[in-house]
């Protein structure tokens, strides 16, 4: 895969992205009920998008992935990430996490929290994210999910991320 161009996600992104949330949630084989029970959680505003936490992996009209960091210094959440699940496991991924946490550190977050689909808990964890507990789906009651930290403290891990 060519590398895509990364750009702030455009207010008219927004129904793709949910699409592919949607797409992309449904890798780990969950069922179609289930997922439409993260609709609401999983979607995605033209107003969202405006406000500039979005951004999109593109290959050239076709959203490939996208992240949204939002917070203030010290502290960010990495609110979503997700890929179509045509591209997962070719890099993509990764691609987009190493973008969002060079924003982060770019903004000044000292640490980025995010509660990770079970799932794709070890794939942040490669990327250094450390699990400090658990915390409640957003979409099914009863349901938790794996509550992660990225630590953006110190030179050495600021400029291992910038390079």
């Amino acid at each position: 895969m060519e590398t895509p161009q990364i750009r702030p996600a455009r207010p008219d992104e927004a129904p793709a992205i949910t699409e592919l949330a949607l797409r992309s949630k449904g890798h780990w084989g969950y069922p179609p009920e289930f997922l439409e029970a993260c609709r609401e959680e999983l979607t995605v505003t033209p107003a969202r998008c405006a406000a500039g936490s979005v951004v999109v992996a593109v290959d050239g009209d076709r959203v490939l992935g996208y992240h949204d960091v939002e917070g203030s210094p010290p502290d960010g959440e990495l609110a979503a990430l997700f890929v179509a699940p045509d591209v997962i496991g070719t890099g993509l991924g990764a691609i987009l996490l190493r973008h969002a946490l060079e924003q982060s550190v770019r903004r000044g977050l000292r640490r980025l929290v995010l509660d990770a689909d079970p799932g794709a808990e070890g794939f942040y964890a490669r990327f250094g994210a450390v699990r400090v507990g658990e915390a409640p789906s957003g979409s099914i009651p009863g349901r938790v999910l794996p509550r992660m930290v990225f630590d953006l403290t110190g030179r050495d891990a600021a400029e291992q991320l910038l390079q």
